[in-house]
């Protein structure tokens, strides 16, 4: 299975970002959406698991929670946008992997046997940084990552 994974597209969503998504089983977006309508366009490629950012205002983002839970094939991921409100031991409570966002700075590390993945930002371009998004393959229980950068 393949997770599209998505992140701080602050209002905009790359054709490249779409192309790169289409072969996804499921999508995570970890944040700071900035309109609904990228949320519908997501869900017309696949199913959204989505979670509120900080910039996420208005009676659309109220109804994102701040954060969700996306269970494939064995494997339980976890999302919220920023990694420094992890209230909870991702490896006691039994993830496979926790996906963020927020520093639009992509990263993957594996701790305590939990992959921990931000796919940077795809939206607009912020300073120094890559466009980029992610893709999980979930395969027999386990959960791997790779940074795309469009």
């Amino acid at each position: 299975m393949i997770v599209g994974v998505i992140s701080d597209t602050h209002g905009l969503l790359r054709p490249e970002a779409v192309a790169a998504l289409a072969d996804s089983d499921f999508i995570i977006h970890a944040g700071d959406v900035g309109d609904p309508a990228i949320l519908e366009r997501l869900n017309a490629i696949a199913p959204v698991t989505a979670v509120r950012g900080n910039v996420d205002v208005g009676e659309w983002a109220r109804k994102l929670p701040q954060t969700n839970v996306l269970q494939v094939e064995g494997c339980t991921i976890y999302v919220l946008h920023i990694i420094d409100q992890l209230d909870l031991k991702p490896e006691a409570a039994g993830f496979s992997a926790v996906i963020y966002g927020h520093s639009h700075k992509p990263h993957q590390e594996t701790k305590s046997g939990v992959l921990y993945f931000n796919p940077g930002s795809s939206g607009p371009r912020r300073f120094a940084l890559p466009i980029s998004l992610g893709r999980l393959i979930v395969h027999a229980g386990r959960v791997t990552a790779e940074l795309i950068e469009l």
